[in-house]
């Protein structure tokens, strides 16, 4: 039995609403449940889904709280309506911590408990964000606003507005920043240190931090934009302000660059900005090649050269750098290199050596999904993926696949209501279980992210997946290997080398990073081919 209520201007954080999704269907007789904001889209794919609604689609605003159930019985609905109530009223845990009964209810509020605070996180519905935001700068805070559904005007408008005060305007729809030593959002417990990062892609910031980390340096600061930056309305304005705040801090001296494929005169503008502040820079630009430009800026092909190249520049790390025995060190080797002349890659497992059938990727992170299609694509492999840079290789989630293909499972398409996989990773694992019951897939490759805002342990359900495919292909007479990396540190609370001891288990090759799997696939993947 299936309900739909939507209940007035009701709002709650978007994560939060996740969190207590995923709560809600492991109650005993509850196929689907999901709470959400009344946004077009959760709508629409409700709808998709059978769910009726008993007002008018026109009377419904993305403010009103809408709550869908797919249970058994009346007595199974009945529970997660109780359940829910206990949830919503902040029954996840949060009431035992000591702060949670003073927590301020608006800015002013905020800001009379602690007149020392200099930061606003705002995460509320993208109608109300603007003011919120707007209200934030006049009061001399920089934003992170995770909020999206911002118009391109506003976002415009906004972050001019905090460039003439001097201030960060990070967003719409940004999830990712490391500012003082402060992990905002999704992000990752990295050593203090002198690169500093602009991104206009939160995973992309997460693969590059974490590797640094991994290769012994440090962050200054990492600095998200929002999505949107690099377009050609947005102008790059963030990016180029972060730019040049970074080029007038003394703690930084390396500056590192990250964003989905820009605007060819906003990427000009950028790299133009970044040589002026007479740092060593590096850019990458998702899709992107290997440059050397100057004597102190180059582009990278990938996220892990990247971080490599700025760890080189800045002059620590990468030969200090140790790793417990069996785990892979993204130490340089001769494969594949940078424009340093260094690799982030090692060497290719002997294990995927030759692999016949067909890859299936399924991703948590945009930009590592993003990344590996490239990867995958300037090998000469025909994939497929809802984040394809090719229009003619752009796919939808209801699209069935015969080739080679990667998800980028935190489209909102997939998420609607759900938690984000990074958050709650089932939505990859049953794919990935799934997969090793298909007689044509070949290799399976899947990203791990770790940090703030992630799951607890995403490599335990991911091993129990892999090894059910692994085995369902080995009943069949058939060898899967599954191809994966952790984006994270040793100093996350998952812990690194613990998640990839886990997935090593359970028999899953991992890759020191991201691009390091997907070239290692290549590689399997040309000496399968006659």
């Amino acid at each position: 039995m299936k309900e739909l209520i939507v209940e007035r201007n009701r709002y709650f954080d978007s994560v939060f609403l996740m969190r207590i999704s995923s709560e809600l269907e492991k109650l005993s007789g509850v196929t689907q449940a999901v709470v959400a904001m009344a946004t077009p889209i959760n709508v629409e794919n409700l709808m998709k889904s059978g769910f009726e609604l008993r007002i008018q689609d026109e009377a419904i605003r993305p403010a009103d709280l809408i709550i869908a159930i797919d249970a058994e019985s009346s007595e199974a609905a009945a529970c997660v309506h109780d359940q829910l109530a206990k949830l919503l009223a902040g029954g996840t845990g949060d009431e035992a911590s000591p702060s949670a009964g003073a927590s301020p209810t608006s800015l002013d509020a905020a800001l009379a408990a602690d007149p020392d605070i200099n930061l606003a996180l705002i995460s509320v519905p993208g109608i109300h964000a603007t003011r919120e935001a707007r209200k934030a700068l006049h009061r001399g805070l920089h934003v992170m606003l995770f909020s999206d559904n911002v118009t391109v005007k506003d976002e415009i408008a906004l972050k001019d507005d905090a460039i003439n005060r001097g201030l960060l305007m990070m967003g719409p729809d940004c999830g990712t920043a490391i500012l003082n030593g402060a992990a905002l959002g999704f992000a990752n417990a990295c050593r203090s240190g002198s690169i500093g990062i602009v991104g206009a892609s939160g995973t992309g910031i997460q693969e590059i931090s974490s590797l640094v980390h991994q290769l012994g340096g440090g962050i200054s600061q990492a600095i998200g934009t929002g999505g949107r930056d690099l377009s050609a309305d947005v102008d790059g304005r963030m990016t180029r302000f972060g730019i040049e705040a970074l080029g007038c801090n003394p703690d930084t001296n390396v500056i590192v660059v990250v964003s989905k494929t820009p605007s060819p005169t906003v990427a000009d503008k950028v790299l133009a900005s970044l040589a002026a502040t007479g740092k060593p820079g590096v850019v990458h630009f998702i899709g992107g090649q290997a440059a050397q430009l100057s004597d102190k800026l180059e582009t990278t092909g990938t996220l892990a050269d990247a971080a490599l190249a700025a760890v080189v520049k800045s002059g620590n790390g990468v030969p200090e750098v140790s790793h417990p025995a069996g785990h892979p060190s993204p130490i340089p080797t001769p494969t594949a290199t940078s424009s340093t002349g260094v690799s982030a890659d090692s060497e290719t497992p002997k294990q995927l050596a030759t692999i016949t059938g067909r890859v299936a990727g399924f991703y948590c992170g945009g930009t590592l999904c993003q990344e590996a299609w490239n990867i995958l694509t300037q090998a000469g492999i025909d994939v497929s993926s809802n984040v394809a840079g090719d229009k003619r290789k752009k796919i939808h989630p209801e699209t069935e696949v015969a080739g080679h293909v990667v998800w980028d499972l935190g489209d909102d398409a997939f998420t609607v209501g759900k938690p984000h996989p990074m958050i709650e990773p089932s939505l990859r694992d049953s794919r990935v279980a799934q997969a090793g019951a298909d007689p044509t897939v070949g290799v399976i490759l899947a990203d791990c992210v770790i940090g703030y805002g992630a799951h607890e342990n995403p490599a335990a359900s991911l091993a129990e997946a892999a090894l059910r495919a692994i085995d369902a292909a080995r009943k069949d007479g058939r060898r899967l290997i599954v191809v994966a990396s952790v984006t994270g540190t040793d100093q996350d609370p998952q812990n690194l080398h613990h998640q990839r001891k886990i997935l090593e288990v359970a028999g899953i090759t991992v890759a020191p990073s991201n691009a390091a799997a997907a070239r290692w696939v290549v590689h399997g993947m040309k000496g399968g081919i006659s």
